[in-house]
């Protein structure tokens, strides 16, 4: 018999770099490295992999974003093309970084809700 696992909460506890199990221990292991187990209750992070998933999540929020911030960022402040580009370069990059963990965590935490483990080959 298995236990039902809170989808919500566990991708809230992802998205917050905290263990989905316990809350308490911390997911990553430096930017993006998954721990291989909690340090607190010892619950197997690494077994949940999280392949291209967040990549593609990433991707496609950001390329959202992309089109209202150069619109506006055109129609308010009217740079010339080549401060445009650099100015939306850097920040497009810095908001993908950021957005890259916390997608990555949140899909962590939905696939410890799901118990979608690696079982192996």
């Amino acid at each position: 018999m298995t236990t039902q696992r809170d989808g919500l909460v566990s991708i809230r506890r992802g998205l917050a770099n905290r263990c989905p199990n316990c809350g308490e221990g911390t997911l990553f292991r430096g930017y993006l490295a998954i721990r291989p187990e909690c340090e607190v209750c010892h619950a197997p992070l690494a077994r949940y992999p999280a392949a291209d998933g967040p990549a593609f999540f990433t991707m496609t929020i950001m390329l959202l974003l992309l089109i209202p911030l150069l619109g506006f960022t055109w129609a308010l402040f009217r740079p010339s093309p080549l401060v445009l580009l650099a100015s939306t370069t850097i920040i497009v990059t810095l908001l993908t970084l950021v957005v890259l963990r916390l997608v990555k965590g949140a899909f962590v935490g939905y696939l410890w809700a799901k118990n979608e483990q690696d079982r192996g080959a």
